[in-house]
């Protein structure tokens, strides 16, 4: 196990009718906000009306700005950047899913520095500043940025899609209420667990040994996601206890908690950063495509910690001398399942074509060189991985 320091200021304010008590929470820390959402969907669903009468109750001075999308960009952060420089705002709620989180993380970077929020993203350099506050209240189950410190944006200009974290991004709260994910459509439910699981993977499959403990956490967390996420896709939407299970397995999945003395890998969401850039493919749709085929690509060389994932999370029974047999088999059941939730498994699916791979995957490694930490991919390696999710 490798030394660490974990500190997470984020207090999860978890449960029924949560979202009410937002201004209560927020007057402690801010008289003024910038209330960041999405589309239109709050204020179809009423959600907008509650927030906005809770932080009325508490004599919270609102400043608005909507319109993020999934995928979220910089122009828009840079309009929120302003927009706080112009009214000395000091806090933000972000009341969303992750693309909503993140931006308002973008912004609160970006406001108090003196020069290009993108800037922090190309170079990864933390911050000599106290960013902005954040809270949030969340709609989406997915990204689990209601208590990372990471934000991920997309500078549409150029095409890049950057994650940036620093410890001082993470939310001083977020509000995280099952009920409300009762409307949203299946398809945000599939990418949303989808996206959990990859933030597993990424800390689960790893080089470092003696990590008994945080093993057993993602293998349980991986459980959870795969049959509570099951239960909602055949029995309905309008369950709360799967949703709770879902939405506390999403935040523990990016909290860190589970990467904890172990040594990451990261090489899937940097290759579907460019799916999602330049295509605008949803991050859970781009995921399930890429997740498998790096998978094939690199298990030979990592046999014990495959066979792990195959017999305790996937189930497989390892039969005598055929650790590959039970290896492939786990991977054929995590395209299964993502097919069972909707999801495609080819990037024909996505409709991305083969003559653009080259290009994705040189760009991939463009920013700090071969990319992953299980297993080192250069742009060769992610080439040949497009290719395979290409069958």
């Amino acid at each position: 196990m490798l030394n660490f320091t974990y500190s997470n200021h984020t207090d999860i304010i978890f449960g029924k009718g949560t979202q009410h008590t937002v201004g209560q929470h927020i007057k402690p820390h801010a008289g003024k906000i910038l209330l960041h959402y999405g589309g239109g969907s709050i204020k179809r669903s009423g959600l907008y009306e509650e927030i906005i009468r809770s932080l009325q109750e508490a004599g919270i001075e609102i400043h608005e700005l909507g319109g993020v999308q999934p995928n979220p960009t910089l122009d828009l952060v840079r309009e929120g950047i302003t927009l706080c420089r112009r009214h000395a705002i000091p806090f933000i709620l972000a009341v969303g899913g992750g693309s909503v989180i993140d931006s308002a993380k973008a912004i609160a970077l970006g406001a108090p520095s003196s020069g290009d929020v993108w800037e922090y993203y190309i170079s990864k350099q933390p911050a000599d500043f106290t960013p902005l506050r954040i809270a949030t209240v969340l709609t989406i189950p997915a990204a689990g940025s209601e208590s990372s410190p990471n934000s991920v944006i997309t500078c549409t200009a150029t095409k890049r899609k950057l994650g940036y974290g620093d410890p001082q991004l993470r939310p001083v709260f977020s509000i995280v209420n099952p009920e409300l994910f009762y409307t949203l459509p299946e398809n945000q439910l599939a990418y949303g667990a989808c996206d959990m699981m990859s933030h597993i993977f990424e800390r689960y499959f790893t080089n470092t040994p003696h990590t008994d403990l945080t093993d057993a956490l993602c293998e349980a967390t991986l459980r959870t996601i795969i049959n509570n996420a099951r239960l909602l896709r055949h029995g309905g939407l309008r369950q709360y206890d799967p949703w709770a299970e879902l939405a506390f397995s999403g935040t523990i999945a990016h909290n860190n908690l589970l990467g904890l003395g172990r040594e990451q890998d990261w090489a899937c969401h940097a290759m579907e950063h460019e799916l999602s850039a330049r295509y605008d493919v949803p991050h859970g749709a781009g995921l399930a495509v890429v997740t498998p085929a790096w998978m094939r690509y690199i298990y030979k060389n990592h046999i014990p910690i495959f066979l792990q994932f195959a017999e305790r999370v996937m189930g497989v029974t390892i039969p005598p001398r055929q650790p590959e047999t039970a290896i492939l088999e786990a991977i054929r059941r995590l395209e299964a399942y993502y097919e069972e939730m909707g999801l495609p498994t080819t990037m024909r699916q996505l409709g991305i074509p083969a003559d653009h791979f080259a290009d994705m995957a040189i760009q991939a490694v463009s920013v700090r060189g071969p990319i992953g930490g299980l297993q080192k991919l250069d742009a060769n390696d992610v080439l040949a991985i497009y290719n395979l999710a290409d069958k």
